[in-house]
Order: C-alpha cells, then sequence, then structure tokens
C-alpha cells in the first residue's frame, strides 16, 4: 500500500474463477487497498456459473478494501469475455451463465458460419469467424437445447454487463466486449439485425453500446449492499483482454502474451482485422481502436494438470527428450478442436517426468506464437520485446519456454492485476477526461524487466507443428 494524493477509483476484475477489486490513487496509480472471493464452475461437458455468485464475490472482494472503496469517485468492471447471461423480467438470472471455455455449442458456430455465408463473410462483416466461445453460438445452443429458458428470457447480458448493471441499474456494454459476442458488426459497429433474426434473438433484449470515455451510469440507490454512495461514476467497463490491454497502456505494434486459465496473444492496431481463417479474433479496443487476438482454451490449468498428474511441482522441468504433448484437455479453440482431448507421442523408456512436463508447456506456448504473426501488424517491429502477463507470467519454467520458442526478448510487469488496473485507468479517465491508456502509461504499470532474447528452438516447433498435422484426424475425432 502507498500513500494517496487523488481522488480514489475502483477496478474490478471479474474472471472465471474469481472477483478481483483494487482501489487505485487516480493521481499516481498506487493501489491503496485490494479484494478478492472466489466462484464456482460446473465440471463435465459444460461450463457453467451462478451470476449471482459473481456479485456476491464484488460485494465481498469491496468489504475487503474497508473504507478505502467508500472513497471512490468512480469505478470500472473488466470481465470474463463472451459468457451468456440470460435474465428474466426481474433482473434475476433464469439459468446459469455459459462461460467462454463451454464447447458444445461448436456445432452451432460452424452452422452459422455455413449459412452466412462462410469464413470470409463472417470476417469481413464481423471481424471474426465465430467459434464455440462466441457468445451468439451460445445463445443458439440454447435455442435448441433449452427453448423455455429462450421464452423465460428478457435480458441478454455479458458477465461484465451484468455486474455493471447491478451497479447502475441500465443495461450497457462497451464495444471491446459486444465485439466478442458475434452479433455486433465491427465494419458497422452496430448490432447486426440479420445475425439476430437467424438466431432468434429480439435486439431489445440486448444492452446499449457505450462509446469509448461515455459514462454509462451512476450507482443507483438500490445498490445497498455496496460501498459506493449512490451517483458514483459507472465507467462503460469491458472485457478482460481489452481491460488488460488498457492496463498496459499498450500502444499499436506492441505484442502480449498473456498465460491465464486460457492463454492469448494479442496487439493493439489502427486497422480492422478480419482474419478468415478464424485464428486471429478482430476485437475492438475498449478505448476505440482494434484488439486482434489469438486465444487458446488450455494454458496454465493444463499444464498443472499434467504435473499433477507426473507428482511434480511445476517448476521441475527437464531439458531433452523427444516426447510432444498436445495438452488440449478441454478441447480447443486455437487450433479449432473443440472436441479434441490431449495428446502424448514420442515416449522412450529413458523419458523422464520433467521432459514431459517440459513437453507440456511447449504444446501449450506454440499454438499461442503461432498466432503472433497473424496478431501482429506487417509493419510490426519483430525484435520488440514480448509482454508477459497473466497468472503464469512469474513462472520460471513459463517464462523460459516462451523465450526459447519464440526468440525475443520477454518483458514481465511489475504490476500484477493489469485487469483491474485498466478498469481502474478508465474509470478514473471519466474523472480526468484522458484516454485510459494514457492513464495507465501514466502510472507506468508496464514497467518490469526485460529477459534478454534466446536463439529459437525451431527443432521444438517443428516436431510439434509436425504432430500436430499429423494427428489433425484423431484430434478432429476426439
Amino acid at each position: 500500500m502507498s500513500a494517496a494524493d487523488g481522488p480514489f477509483v475502483v477496478g474490478v476484475d471479474s474472471s472465471t474463477q474469481s472477483t478481483k477489486a483494487l482501489v487505485v490513487d487516480a493521481a499516481t496509480g498506487a493501489v491503496v487497498a485490494s479484494g478478492q472471493a472466489p466462484h464456482t464452475v460446473t465440471s463435465g461437458a459444460g461450463r457453467e456459473s451462478d451470476p449471482e455468485e459473481w456479485y456476491a464475490a464484488l460485494c465481498s472482494a469491496l468489504a475487503q478494501c474497508g473504507d478505502a472503496a467508500r472513497r471512490a469517485a468512480a469505478v470500472s468492471v473488466g470481465g470474463q469475455q463472451h459468457g451468456l447471461v440470460t435474465l428474466d423480467a426481474a433482473g434475476r438470472p433464469v439459468r446459469p451463465a455459459l462461460l467462454w471455455n463451454d464447447v458444445r455449442s461448436a456445432p452451432q458456430a460452424r452452422r452459422l458460419t455455413d449459412e452466412l455465408g462462410g469464413a470470409r463473410v463472417w470476417a469481413e462483416r464481423f471481424g471474426s469467424v465465430p467459434g464455440a466461445s462466441f457468445t451468439v453460438a451460445k445463445w443458439a445452443w440454447l435455442a435448441e437445447h433449452e427453448p423455455q429458458a429462450v421464452r423465460a428470457t428478457a435480458a441478454v447480458r455479458l458477465p461484465h454487463d451484468y455486474l455493471t448493471g447491478r451497479l447502475t441499474g441500465t443495461g450497457t456494454t462497451d464495444r471491446g466486449d459486444a465485439s466478442g459476442t458475434g452479433w455486433w458488426a465491427s465494419a458497422t459497429e452496430a448490432y447486426d439485425e440479420d445475425v439476430l433474426g437467424r438466431v432468434g434473438l429480439d435486439p431489445a433484449l440486448l444492452p446499449r453500446v457505450v462509446r469509448p470515455g461515455e459514462v454509462a451510469g451512476t450507482v443507483h440507490a438500490a445498490a445497498g449492499e455496496l460501498p459506493f454512495a449512490p451517483g458514483t461514476l459507472v465507467a462503460a467497463g469491458t472485457g478482460d483482454n481489452a481491460a488488460a490491454a488498457l492496463g498496459l497502456g499498450l500502444l499499436p505494434g506492441t505484442p502480449v502474451l498473456s498465460l491465464g486459465t486460457s492463454g492469448t496473444v494479442y496487439a493493439v492496431s489502427r486497422r480492422r482485422p478480419t482474419d478468415a481463417s478464424g485464428t486471429v479474433a478482430g476485437f475492438a479496443a475498449a478505448h476505440g481502436d482494434w484488439l486482434p487476438l489469438a486465444c487458446t482454451l488450455n494454458c496454465t490449468l493444463a499444464v498443472d494438470r499434467i504435473a499433477a498428474l507426473l507428482g511434480l511441482d511445476r517448476e521441475a522441468v527437464e531439458e531433452g527428450g523427444g516426447a510432444t504433448i498436445l495438452p488440449y484437455l478441454d478441447g480447443e479453440r486455437t487450433p479449432d478442436l473443440p472436441h479434441a482431448s490431449g495428446l502424448l507421442t514420442g515416449l522412450r523408456h529413458d523419458t523422464t517426468g520433467g521432459q514431459l512436463l517440459q513437453a507440456a508447456y511447449d504444446g501449450a506456448v506454440h499454438a499461442l506464437l503461432g498466432a503472433l504473426d497473424r496478431v501482429l501488424d506487417e509493419d510490426a517491429d519483430r525484435t520488440a520485446p514480448l509482454l508477459l502477463i497473466g497468472g503464469g507470467a512469474r513462472g520460471t519454467a513459463w517464462q523460459q519456454t516462451v523465450r526459447r520458442l519464440s526468440g525475443r526478448p520477454v518483458q514481465v510487469p511489475e504490476a500484477r492485476e493489469l485487469v483491474a488496473l485498466g478498469a481502474a485507468a478508465q474509470a478514473a479517465g471519466l474523472l480526468t477526461g484522458e484516454d485510459p491508456a494514457a492513464v495507465a502509461r501514466r502510472w507506468d504499470t508496464a514497467r518490469g524487466p526485460v529477459l534478454d532474447a534466446v536463439q529459437r528452438d525451431e527443432a521444438a516447433l517443428e516436431r510439434i507443428s509436425g504432430v500436430l498435422a499429423g494427428a489433425a484426424s484423431l484430434l478432429e475425432g476426439a
């Protein structure tokens, strides 16, 4: 904690497994209080979570912040992307939210792609080709499998929208999170009535899209469980990746690799992305630019699971060996293999557990780095440091794997809660009139050590690529 000399703002990160809240001094970026509370996710065929748990976790996290939260002049919520929240006429969840990593909607995503004319049409109109993660596919799945839930739905929200609505009492979203739905078209920056009609979703059920820098609302008097005074400013909020980009104060062309429950690579761009291969999602940035991004479902949790199966600490990697692991424990998004399972090949009598664990790290990082060139604009500097963030960023094995497979210098920002810091910067921008990314640069949030580049391990990359190509039919049918 640090001494503060400016107005306080609150930034929230409602992620897959917990909600975190930071109280930040808007003048200096100093974190003056913090709190965190967990929520649960179902296992099995689907991935679902109760939105009421998110709100309870938000209340708990803010309570841990004490008096500092009560002094806040503005608040913003960053949240996990893509999740489908259905509310009844009283504003209560109709059913648990379908989360980003629920892949049951893969058939609906592929059908929608075909119905609208194929991947190229989707990329040109929406900036992205829908996968199982996208909200439009989840709504289509719900309409097919639970029509009674669709009939009971009076409002459709994303996770951050739901929490923002609990603060303000109104329905709003932002362009960053809306761009991951599959029903907000990046070409027009508006909801697409053609797609909404195809999935039977009334646009009146959707939230208003708040413009960058616009106030979403104020804390309403009925939000008595929260520490904020009625009338406290509420920013638009955004999805977690867009919030982290704000939190880093990203300038165009700077590459980011985020190691969390999912793995992502992204960069800010002035150009609207349109990748018909589906590798890059053409998301909008929260502050007005674009945020081309590639995402894998399997990252830190998958590697930790393999470490647990081997009875090893997550850092107990060993060099050598010819084993390859594709750690697709929950299906996969990049590459698009929603029904895949994990694959191990190249096992020998002399293969050690530590070598197998290193192979899991390699398999997780391989897909992300393979998408990096597609994410970056052609004129981006390929020698610039790769910003490494997320829960895995401080792990030595993750750092060394990224360095070895990328051949680039790696910078690890000291700031830990970049999604919440980005939300806080967005809230601060309401008070100062600044671009939130400029606020974060003033706070120097990307500061951190730079690890020098090492020679790129081309042999490992080629081996993994070869296994992936050779196992395509097996993975598709898994």
